[in-house]
């Protein structure tokens, strides 16, 4: 999983996480062909307009590596996503009335079509305001502040550090923004569903445990904060001043916007009392329909996606059947599911060094897949990867597993985190496909990759197409097979059971949301189809739940680049090459699957 939070700027720049460094402007080309010249001022124009949206998030400006606006929040409110809306629609206005398409190469026809497509995207998605929930299982924008801060706020000099106060500071007016947003949207009464609260209030109460707060270990940003102003060149009082005015910032502005923020979370859970799909919201078979397309970038419809799910079930299941026989379980396929999900050897031990040793298996498994990767690819990516647990203070909100971008000069890595809070949870037979999915080949190798084209405008080097990235990354899980891995049966059935459980996403998530499924029934489809722990079906059935349509990008992605593949090597026969395959989806940054098709579908023409 990309671990995302949807904004009208994040769509607008072209971000799924903005994590990206920024680039100077565009500067023409000399003017020896009218046709370049012309694609260097359509290049001007999008970095005019990624920037000018970016410049109202400095939290996305620290996400790019710039110390711009370096001390302050943005503005957490409606009317600041529809002034991002505004402006992505001059930039939009603008396009079409400066440039001739007959005029620009096909690479820069390409991107017109891409931004006037992403404007449409956030003027649909800011049209849904209301409906798309606020807080969700995986808490509320307000919780994307301390991960930012202890991720990318560097602190290289004591004006960082100034700066950096000035931000726990600025959490006050955020929380006040966000309380202020969760208010009305309980007086209007769009509520989330009723079980979140029990996710979401926990974790922002953590916000405010631990030192300084109390006598607890340090709060996991006091103890960033310590950790970067101890690195400094300054003296003793310098240093001495910045943890006073620190700690000073937390247990004020920081507690106080808290304080707040619960105070409007139990508000608004004491009328969430209901548990539906999207379907009971205003208008809301016609945003969940909205969703899907989003999400997918196609036309199927809820109930063609539901068959498909049903399908790929069934499919799936039967590969796995295959393997209870290899191995010799003399039992059917779902006491060969109970066996692999209580034996101990598939276990790590819950204790710290389990978590280790979690961690360290996971970077041996993306160090081999490095190893070989290029067999199957001309072009690796030069960003760092680390794999990392989920920190204490967000794990009842975060994810099994989620991939977070880095900065492609090298300033902060690119991270796979995984939740562990509960190893007993976890299974060994599912890591090697996991970590091939969040690292190597998948997520890093499209992500970074994107980021280091260069001659593509910001706003395609850092797109967020939902079924292209996760598509990608569930393609990956069965790429590493083809490479050689999953030498052991029990992590092969452990790679089918990840493929099974994004089968089942496509049946729950229109069942929850289309077919009106209670949340008993997507959590009994979940034991009875699926390998996945009890944790993780309650935390997944709340994800579902509270991000209508997200679940069904895998694996609609997952068939469309698998179906691209098999009607290019029918086509091209012998001549048919993954690595130039492999290069035609990526070269290009994310993209959605129509754009992608006709793209492999040119690659294929010029290679025959």
């Amino acid at each position: 999983m990309l671990r995302i939070a949807i904004s009208a700027a994040a769509l607008l720049a072209g971000l799924a996480a903005p994590t990206v460094q920024a680039q100077p402007a565009a500067t023409p080309a000399p003017a020896a062909a009218p046709a370049a010249s012309e694609d260097a001022r359509l290049a001007t124009l999008f970095q005019q307009a990624f920037m000018e949206v970016i410049q109202e998030s400095p939290e996305s400006l620290t996400q790019l590596g710039m110390k711009v606006r370096y001390g302050e929040l943005g503005d957490y409110t409606k009317a600041a996503q529809d002034k991002q809306l505004a402006i992505g629609e001059k930039y939009l206005a603008r396009m079409k009335a400066e440039f001739d398409p007959a005029k620009l190469s096909p690479a820069s026809r390409m991107s017109m079509q891409l931004f006037e497509r992403q404007v449409a995207t956030t003027r649909s998605q800011t049209k849904w305001y209301w409906q798309g929930y606020a807080v969700s299982s995986t808490g509320s924008a307000l919780d994307g502040v301390p991960v930012m801060m202890i991720n990318a706020h560097r602190i290289d000099s004591v004006a960082d550090a100034e700066a950096y106060v000035s931000r726990l500071k600025a959490v006050e007016r955020v929380a006040n923004e966000v309380a202020a947003d969760l208010d009305e949207r309980t007086a209007k009464g769009y509520l989330p569903p009723a079980f979140v609260f029990g996710r979401v209030i926990p974790d922002a109460r953590n916000q405010l445990k631990g030192a300084p707060f109390d006598g607890g270990a340090d709060h996991a940003v006091w103890a960033d904060f310590k950790k970067k102003v101890a690195a400094l060149k300054a003296d003793d009082a310098a240093k001495a001043k910045l943890l006073a005015d620190g700690e000073a910032a937390l247990k004020g502005p920081w507690k106080t916007g808290y304080e707040r923020y619960i105070a409007a979370l139990e508000a608004m859970s004491k009328k969430a009392v209901a548990v539906n799909g999207v379907w009971a919201l205003p208008d809301g078979d016609a945003f969940y329909a909205d969703q899907v397309a989003f999400f997918t970038t196609t036309s199927l419809t809820p109930d063609q996606i539901h068959r498909t799910g049903l399908s790929e079930v069934a499919r799936v299941r039967a590969e796995m059947d295959q393997i209870r026989q290899k191995v010799g379980f003399k039992g059917d396929l779902a006491a060969f599911f109970a066996h692999v999900k209580t034996d101990p050897k598939f276990h790590y031990p819950n204790t710290d060094a389990g978590k280790q040793q979690y961690l360290a298996d996971a970077k041996k498994i993306i160090a081999d897949y490095m190893a070989v990767a290029d067999r199957q690819f001309s072009a690796l990516p030069k960003q760092a990867l680390e794999v990392r647990a989920v920190e204490p203070f967000r794990e009842k909100t975060a994810s099994v597993a989620f991939y977070n971008q880095g900065a492609p000069d090298g300033s902060r890595p690119a991270i796979f985190y995984v939740n562990l809070s509960d190893m007993t949870q976890v299974l060994k037979p599912q890591l090697e496909g996991i970590a091939y999915h969040e690292g190597a080949p998948g997520h890093h190798f499209q992500i970074a990759r994107a980021q280091e084209q260069q001659g593509l405008p910001m706003f395609r080097r850092y797109a967020y197409y939902g079924a292209y990235l996760e598509g990608w990354g569930l393609y990956a899980e069965k790429l590493a097979k083809e490479a050689g891995f999953y030498q052991d049966p029990y992590n092969d059935f452990g790679r089918l059971s990840l493929e099974l459980w994004r089968a089942a996403r496509l049946v729950v998530d229109t069942g929850a949301h289309a077919k009106r499924w209670s949340r008993d029934q997507v959590v009994q489809y979940l034991r009875d189809n699926t390998l996945l722990s009890e944790r993780d079906i309650q935390s997944e059935t709340d994800r579902y739940f509270t991000n209508p349509g997200q679940a069904t990008s895998y694996k609609v992605g997952q068939l469309r680049i698998l179906e691209l593949r098999e009607k290019a090597k029918t086509q091209l026969g012998p001549k048919f090459d993954l690595k130039a395959f492999h290069e035609v989806v990526l070269a290009n940054g994310a993209l959605p699957l129509d754009v992608l098709e006709t793209e492999v579908d040119a690659w294929v023409a010029r290679t025959k």
